[in-house]
């Protein structure tokens, strides 16, 4: 699964400010710059941000983290066992009952 606005669901914690995109400066106001409230490409900050958001949301759903690997959850229940792989903003599900994957997609 790919994930297509990951990186654009990151909240910030530090005060980011941003220039004034070229071809989108305003007249008379060159000099203003953009405080950024949400993670953008090619911003250092958007991978850890959208990790942290997408860590709370997949453990809510009582997928447990694998401390070898943060990457990497798993999801255990009587009717079979589920694994979730986190890379970059692509997600990769394995598991041995299909009826689990389902669920985890809707």
């Amino acid at each position: 699964m790919d994930v297509k606005t990951g990186f654009l669901n990151g909240s910030l914690k530090e005060e980011i400010y941003m220039d004034q995109p070229i071809g989108f400066i305003s007249k008379g106001q060159e000099d203003k710059v953009s405080h950024l409230e949400r993670s953008i490409y090619d911003l250092k900050q958007s991978f850890r941000s959208w990790y942290l958001r997408f860590h709370e949301a997949i453990t809510s759903f009582r997928l447990s983290m694998i401390s070898k690997d943060h990457c990497v959850y798993v999801k255990r229940s009587t009717r079979g066992i589920m694994f979730l792989t986190l890379y970059v903003d692509d997600i990769i599900l394995a598991r041995n009952n299909l009826e689990i994957i389902g669920a985890t997609k809707k």
